[in-house]
């Protein structure tokens, strides 16, 4: 260790007695000059304010404050989903007195304070479908009085309501004046996927997770319901399903908690897209109906047998439907006899795929539905229909699998695509995998560890995300069938204990990235910019009661830009 005695040299080791600190210590004063002076704790540093995502247009010239009326109101047209909105941000703006990390860079005027927002809708009967008019403008003037925001939709005054909520700051309560802001999304689909299957989660964690959707401008929660673990969709046609497949009666949603869960999209914005996946991954379907199911509880990977044999990928064999259509493992099939006599007489895996679409897709087109499914249908190498079967124009695919390659796929062949690239888009990644038993993980030090044991590894950082384009490598003409982007949180592995800190502030990035892009005006990519919002916006959705996980100490926070690098990768 190192003697703090004035008499020893700085670098002097020693194992002696402690210092002795004397009053009048030059070491002593010189430690805490030194810390007084450099320590970044006591820097706070004034940033631009801070709004997520960024808007498309966004002018505040002036740099001014002023202070909110406590008798502060919104008016707005009576609509019952955004008189809901304008109840719920009207409490949060006049009692949130969120303090921001860094101080904005605002004088406080002294003129009158801002008593009213008025809300302007063109469109009063709109309804929360895919491509929905979700433009606004905000204009919040210096001189006090009346802020307005024109929306074209109430789901647009929705995104605005939002943007102005993150405009008022502190106690008193502040709001940014002189701003004009002109704003509207890249891409129509901006959606989060949650898995409640391999484990369950309240209604309460779901309301929750589609609120802070809607704090970030997203708008479809892609409801996962269902998968071989576990059928939890109490359903009153086959009560039977959720009474034998659901983990227990207090793991089941009931339809007055679907009802529920869908109310509420709806009142922040948020399209419900309700997922049955099938007809692979329905082993939980078996506990009810075993005749239905092919390989029902057998064991998913059966000793001796080569990967490409396996019985299952794992353990547990809106206006838009998904219909789910993944991983369709051919060992499974063919351990049913139906199925081998099918084989036997010169049948093929494919065909029995076509079969199942045949009879699915027309009950879906005839509720009015666009069917949605996972990129398996079309793409994988094994089992697949032909694409006759699947019309372009009722028929819309999610790829998840080869980055902008299957992206590329999918929209050359004349289908609109849902991005969901595990490359970038899956949250779960990056931490291990579920397999008990698994030998991988026991390599010798030294040795190549993998990928520690996650199939989708690395992790994808806040990043990856926001610096992925979902267009890369298409044509004007295929990027037009680009619907938009969807992060996934799969839940082998995640649970309400973990569920805020897993998809927030990572789905953040995503949402900016697919409502204002992840370039600048000069076409840069503007992460190291977005770093310091993030914070902003993180720190402020923690205050709001989402347990968003840090992306940066705190010192990086206090002093904006003193964390970035100034060297490329190599």
């Amino acid at each position: 260790m190192i003697r703090f005695d004035p008499e020893t040299k700085m670098d002097e080791q020693s194992d002696g007695p402690a210092p002795k600190w004397s009053k009048g210590s030059p070491i002593l004063i010189t430690f805490i000059t030194m810390f007084l002076v450099c320590s970044p704790i006591l820097s706070v540093e004034c940033t631009a304010i801070s709004v997520w995502p960024k808007p498309r247009e966004f002018s505040w010239p002036t740099q001014q404050a002023a202070l909110l009326s406590p008798s502060f109101t919104i008016e707005s047209p009576h609509h019952q989903c955004l008189s809901t909105s304008v109840k719920r941000y009207l409490h949060l703006i006049l009692c949130e007195n969120f303090h921001p990390l860094s101080n904005p860079h605002a004088n406080l005027t002294n003129g009158p304070t801002l008593q009213t927002l008025v809300v302007l809708v063109n469109d009063l009967v709109a309804p929360l479908s895919h491509g929905v008019n979700e433009s606004y403008s905000l204009s919040i003037p210096t001189s006090g009085g009346k802020a307005s925001l024109f929306a074209e939709t109430v789901w647009g005054a929705m995104r605005g309501l939002e943007t102005f909520s993150q405009l008022v700051w502190g106690k008193p309560s502040r709001v940014a004046v002189g701003v004009e802001v002109r704003d509207w999304p890249i891409f129509s689909y901006r959606g989060v996927l949650l898995d409640t299957s391999r484990n369950y989660y309240k209604v309460e964690d779901i309301l929750r997770t589609i609120g802070a959707m809607s704090a970030n401008k997203l708008n479809v929660f892609h409801w996962h319901i269902t998968d071989s673990q576990s059928f939890p969709l109490l359903l009153p046609s086959e009560p039977d399903l959720a009474a034998k497949g659901a983990y227990g009666s207090d793991m089941q949603y009931s339809p007055a908690d679907v009802r529920r869960i869908v109310e509420f999209g709806l009142e922040h914005g948020v399209r419900v897209l309700p997922e049955l996946d099938m007809p692979g991954h329905t082993g939980s379907w078996a506990e009810a109906y075993p005749e239905i199911v092919s390989c029902a509880n057998m064991f998913w990977w059966p000793a001796g047998s080569e990967w490409a044999d396996r019985l299952a990928s794992e353990p547990g064999t809106d206006q838009f439907y998904h219909a789910g259509a993944d991983e369709i493992i051919p060992g499974c099939w063919k351990a049913d006899p139906t199925i081998q006599a099918f084989l036997s007489s010169g049948g093929t895996l494919s065909q029995l795929l076509e079969t199942f679409v045949n009879s699915t897709l027309p009950y879906i087109l005839s509720l009015n539905r666009t069917a949605v499914y996972w990129e398996d249908v079309l793409l994988d190498p094994i089992i697949k229909v032909d694409k006759s079967l699947l019309p372009t124009e009722h028929t819309i695919l999610q790829t998840w699998n080869n980055g902008p390659n299957n992206t590329k796929r999918i929209v050359s062949s004349g289908y609109r695509a849902i991005v969901s690239s595990s490359d970038f888009y899956y949250l779960d990644c990056g931490h291990g995998g579920f397999v008990g038993n698994d030998s991988q993980y026991d390599q010798p030090p030294g040795s190549n560890q993998g990928n520690g044991g996650s199939w989708c590894a690395s992790f994808k950082t806040w990043q990856t995300i926001y610096n992925y384009d979902i267009t890369y490598g298409l044509t004007e003409e295929e990027t037009t069938l680009v619907l938009g982007g969807e992060v996934a949180l799969w839940s082998e592995q995640a649970d309400p204990t973990v569920l805020d800190a897993r998809i927030w502030p990572r789905a953040s990035a995503m949402a900016e990235s697919m409502w204002s892009g992840n370039r600048d005006k000069n076409g840069m990519k503007r992460y190291a910019e977005a770093t310091d919002r993030l914070n902003e916006w993180r720190s402020r959705m923690v205050s709001r009661g989402i347990g968003a996980e840090p992306i940066q100490p705190l010192w990086c926070i206090r002093n904006p830009g003193m964390c970035n690098t100034v060297h490329p990768s190599v």
